[in-house]
């Protein structure tokens, strides 16, 4: 005999690791805003200069941001060992991935 499904549970479930892995990437996100400095900007700046990058068609200009973003996420992991990424694995990667490529799911032309 066949094991019935609680399918109710199984969407619960799934609905709380989605809330809790939205949850870690905004914090996430606020450690990366903390580590590069952009703290300092106030909210109205830096959302202009986020929204400018996400519309931004410029190849060249993206993959520059890329770069840039590539060497800081190099330098924070030579700075120390003891110096946890901003994922807190201990390795310094990009949250999301590749920046250039977004990692909202929209799509930035």
């Amino acid at each position: 005999m066949r094991k019935v499904r609680d399918y109710d549970a199984e969407l619960k479930a799934l609905s709380v690791k989605a809330r809790a892995l939205k949850a870690k990437r905004v914090e996430q996100l606020g450690q990366l805003v903390a580590a590069t400095g952009a703290d300092a900007l106030d909210a109205e700046t830096l959302a202009g200069v986020l929204l400018d990058a996400v519309r931004s068609k410029d190849a060249n200009a993206k993959e520059a941001w890329r770069a840039t973003g590539v060497a800081f996420f190099q330098r924070r992991g030579r700075k120390s060992c003891g110096a946890a990424a901003i994922d807190g694995s201990g390795v310094a990667t990009e949250p999301g991935g590749d920046a250039a490529d977004g990692s909202s799911g929209t799509a930035n032309g």
